[in-house]
């Protein structure tokens, strides 16, 4: 089996400035940006569940791109997925060894590219094919939610960028090919066992 990929060269300085930084920081907020990072990817599904809920009632083709937010969202997740057993680069906590907010994840887990900032962005820009305005909270929100992955130590800079990229990348084609096809799925679909799911379409 190949040896694991140290990405400490690539920006390892600047994952250790922000580590820093975490530790020198009120505790307030590294409280906030933890909980965050844990968390935040709830209200994701909360903006999936509040966009399909406005199309659905507004009577639009488009619910049935708000349906498929989720599974564009885990189609993202699944490249990510693959690029990272295929990198397998060591988490910078087990690299570095430096004093992190979170517990630095076990060898193994590996760090390239981030799940985390995948999910969030695909989630983002899949959103942002059924509402503008939920969409750019989300996408302000898979911004800060990469960010934190930094601040807690358990990222360097490049693999959230690299799984935002993933994530948006994935979710732009999947969100814009079922968009273009919305009204011929809304039409077949209305008429099977998803039809509560589409009211007023």
């Amino acid at each position: 089996m190949a040896p694991a990929y140290d990405g400490s060269p690539v920006d390892g300085s600047v994952y250790t400035d922000v580590t820093d930084l975490a530790h020198r920081s009120p505790g307030w907020l590294d409280g906030l940006v933890t909980a965050w990072s844990d968390y935040g990817l709830a209200l994701f599904a909360i903006l999936m569940v509040l966009a399909w809920w406005r199309a659905r009632r507004a009577g639009t083709p488009q619910v049935v791109t708000a349906l498929a937010v989720p599974l564009i969202t885990v189609l993202a997740f699944g490249a990510d997925a693959l690029l990272k057993s295929l990198v397998r680069e060591d988490r910078p906590c087990q690299t570095l060894r430096v004093p992190t907010l979170e517990a630095c994840p076990a060898p193994g887990d590996w760090s390239f590219p981030s799940n985390h900032a995948a999910l969030a962005a695909a989630a983002a820009v899949a959103l942002l094919f059924v509402s503008w305005r939920l969409g750019a909270v989300a996408l302000l929100a898979a911004v800060l939610m990469a960010a934190s992955r930094v601040w807690v130590g358990v990222h360097y800079p490049h693999d959230v960028l690299a799984g935002f990229l993933v994530g948006a990348a994935v979710a732009g084609v999947a969100a814009w090919t079922v968009r273009r096809n919305q009204d011929a799925w809304a039409g077949r679909l209305k008429h099977g066992p998803l039809r509560p799911l589409l009211a007023g379409t």
